[in-house]
């Protein structure tokens, strides 16, 4: 069950992907990470989607993630009399707390947080940014906005505010409900909608704990300015273009992607491309060429990860689209470019000696033509940090811990197995050897280079190195 590529898959479950059979068929065609989206879907949902899941991770014997994905504080407008209204360019329109129906002159926006937070200036979204709106006059319960881009708006369209950190909590009632099914359904990622400020991944990990590691979704201009704070705290990051695009100008979409994928990687945590990759194969069994170039580039950037929403979770072609997607991160990665690109973008390992082995790793196993960096880990961070310097060998996490195996699917280049730690120098090499083998990593006589801690099983201390033949 090795895969031969070292990008990741993210698969969305949904109606397209609800039986043993469809989760099955997706899997061999190459997802390696299972998101349950809980915008959607009853909580039975997704508990029966994990029992099929964890029934195929015993049946395939390689641990598979599953990422729970919180909805998020939703803004939208209220109902309107006639079930929508047209807006002129121009035209004067109101927002206020009054539950009564819209009409033409104002419609009700029922978050009071927005009055408080809102300045004159501020651009108002609404449906994606179909219709745009700028801030004349606001008071405590009502706001005035000049209309810039006209259109329809209609009943519970959702608003965005793009140039303001709105006082919210990212986590509602309902995604509290839904992270305590989830940790009770020992999901291995938790992902976190509308992330402003670093303190929105803290208020989730009072109440996650270790329980789940936890993915930032970068959805919002605010988490940019926040970003260096953001990933100091959180395990991972989701660059969740379609939030974005709507809250930034489309064309500060790409080189955004670039930056905070290269910061992620600076700082050992997975990242991960969101949305639309191949959005048309919902209804088409073939991708178009720009969503394959799409895909590409994020693999050039560096991505650990990319996604499929849409396209597995309700589209006509879920088999396909994992398929496809695992064709092209298999073919770029064959690309001399994409060495010549990785080798160039690798930064400067930090001053402490765990760095210094994980670096020194990759560099032996390259001059050394090896099979695989075999790492030993109890919290994943050993393998995080051989991840990090991108070696062209893949690498082998050990860990004697499950839940830190069934993360590791998510991260750049690792193939994980669960079993126990070693106890000594020699069975640490004897099992490197054996597994490596087992696991069609390496063939008799093959070199690996194995980093480990010791003492074993002491969490992030990564102080030894060692080359071994299997």
């Amino acid at each position: 069950m090795r895969r031969n590529r070292s990008t990741k898959i993210v698969a969305t479950l949904g109606p397209a992907t609800a039986t043993p059979e469809r989760i099955r068929a997706i899997f061999m065609a190459g997802a390696d990470v299972f998101r349950l989206n809980f915008s959607h879907g009853t909580h039975e949902d997704h508990q029966r989607s994990v029992a099929i899941l964890r029934a195929l991770e015993a049946e395939s014997g390689r641990p598979i993630a599953i990422l729970a994905d919180l909805q998020g504080p939703k803004i939208r407008v209220g109902t309107f009399a006639q079930d929508r209204v047209s807006l002129k360019k121009g035209a004067r329109y109101r927002f206020d707390l009054d539950k009564e129906p819209g009409t033409i002159k104002r419609a009700p926006l029922l978050h009071p947080e927005i009055f408080r937070a809102v300045r004159v200036d501020s651009v108002i979204l609404i449906d994606d940014g179909k219709v745009r709106l700028r801030v004349t006059k606001h008071g405590a319960d009502t706001i005035d906005a000049e209309v810039e881009v006209g259109g329809d708006i209609s009943n519970r369209k959702g608003v965005n505010i793009p140039d303001v950190i709105l006082p919210l909590s990212p986590l509602t009632t309902k995604d509290r409900r839904d992270l305590a099914v989830a940790l009770d359904l020992e999901v291995d990622w938790v992902a976190l909608s509308f992330v402003q400020r670093a303190e929105d991944i803290a208020e989730l990990r009072k109440l996650t704990g270790d329980r789940a590691a936890i993915v930032a979704k970068i959805e919002k201009p605010a988490a940019i300015e926040h970003l260096d704070d953001i990933l100091a705290l959180t395990d991972g990051l989701m660059v969740a273009r379609g939030d974005l695009g709507v809250e930034l100008p489309p064309e500060d979409v790409p080189p955004l992607q670039k930056m905070m994928l290269r910061k992620a990687r600076h700082e050992g945590k997975p990242a991960i491309v969101a949305t639309q990759m191949l959005d048309s194969m919902a209804h088409s069994p073939t991708p178009t060429r720009a969503e394959v170039s799409d895909v590409a580039t994020a693999v050039y950037d560096g991505a650990d990860a990319v996604m499929l929403s849409g396209e597995t979770a309700s589209g006509e072609y879920p088999v396909e689209a994992v398929t496809i997607m695992d064709r092209i991160l298999a073919r770029v990665e064959r690309d001399p470019a994409y060495r010549e690109i990785v080798d160039a973008s690798r930064h400067e390992p930090e001053p402490t000696s765990a760095d210094a082995i994980s670096a020194a790793a990759r560099q032996v196993a390259h001059t050394l033509s090896a099979a695989a960096i075999v790492t030993y880990t109890t919290s994943g961070s050993t393998t995080l940090r051989a991840a990090r310097e991108r070696p062209d060998v893949p690498v082998l996490c050990l860990t004697p811990k499950l839940r830190t195996a069934r993360r590791m699917p998510l991260v750049w280049g690792v193939h994980a197995v669960h079993g126990d730690d070693a106890h000594n120098f020699a069975d640490m090499v004897q099992k490197a050897c054996r597994v490596a083998t087992r696991e069609e990593m390496a063939k008799a006589g093959d070199r690996l280079v194995i980093t480990a801690g010791v003492p074993f099983g002491t969490p992030g201390a990564t102080n030894i190195l060692r080359v071994a033949r299997a």
